[in-house]
């Protein structure tokens, strides 16, 4: 069986009982609504890696954060016709302050990769089967039983 392992840095953003979702695109989380964030990159520091992914995927610049988690989750993916073990590292922080420009359509292209655009999303109507497994994990931490 085939495994992927990956590390990435994401951002937490909650405002009046809504949180910053992006629609993603390819990957084991494809068609779910995960966190923005992703792949810390060679060299780069988890906040580093924070700022350059919420820039690419949502457009946004990160003013203020604090670390909140650090937490991993292992599944099956399938894809194709293999079956590949999943293990996710996140790193995550609660975003504070930010740039208020959020893109909420952003098309796919060389620095954006996997993400469709994104959207505030009411967490209250949020459904365990739209989103990532990682994201669920840190709604729940964060006391939103879905």
């Amino acid at each position: 069986m085939k495994e992927f392992k990956h590390l990435g840095a994401y951002a937490l953003i909650i405002k009046d009982e809504k949180i910053l979702l992006i629609k993603k695109h390819g990957g084991p989380y494809d068609g779910t609504l995960d966190l923005p964030g992703g792949t810390i990159e060679f060299g780069e520091t988890p906040v580093e890696a924070l700022k350059r992914e919420l820039k690419e995927e949502v457009g946004i610049e990160a003013k203020e954060y604090e670390l909140f988690d650090a937490d991993s989750v292992a599944f099956d993916w399938q894809f194709n016709d293999d079956i590949i073990k999943v293990h996710h590292t996140g790193i995550f922080f609660k975003v504070i302050d930010y740039s208020e420009n959020i893109k909420l359509d952003i098309k796919i292209d060389n620095k954006n990769d996997d993400s469709l655009g994104a959207d505030f999303y009411e967490i209250s109507k949020l459904k365990q089967k739209d989103l990532s497994i990682i994201t669920l994990l840190e709604l729940n931490k964060l006391g939103y039983l879905l």
